[in-house]
């Protein structure tokens, strides 16, 4: 035998569940645009860390020169789909270098263009760098 619910508490339970919707709703639209923007970051951060290391790896063999390092660097970084990115080798020309010397690539990229979902962090500038000795 089946019971009819009809009336006054059918009408509040409903109510209560768009009560209850529309206060979890945005909390957890708000949990899930976060977590995705950083995500977003830390694989940003990994793409500066991956193009810095390939461009001091290729700085550091001999008769190097920086055109190469940044080209290295560009190519890895514009696969990734990272903008607004600038390129730092210290000492600027590596052609320079001599054996037990030590090679930086410095690679900063400004977190708003690369942001998923409009950016938590406002004005943010991501930076890696990576520093190898001379071969």
């Amino acid at each position: 035998m089946r019971i009819s619910r009809c009336g006054k508490n059918t009408d509040s339970r409903i109510g209560a569940a768009a009560v209850e919707l529309a206060i979890c709703l945005p909390i957890f639209v708000l949990i899930l645009v976060a977590t995705l923007d950083i995500c977003g970051m830390y694989f940003v951060q990994q793409s500066l860390k991956v193009s810095a290391y390939e461009g001091a790896r290729v700085g550091i063999v001999p008769n190097a020169n920086s055109s190469n390092v940044i080209y290295q660097c560009e190519t890895l970084l514009d696969s990734q789909g990272v903008e607004g990115y600038s390129i730092v080798l210290n000492p600027s020309d590596p052609d320079l270098l001599t054996v037990g010397d030590y090679f930086t690539v410095t690679i900063n990229a400004d977190y708003d263009q690369n942001a998923i979902a409009g950016g938590l962090y406002p004005g943010k500038t991501l930076s890696k760098s990576v520093t190898l000795r001379v071969e």
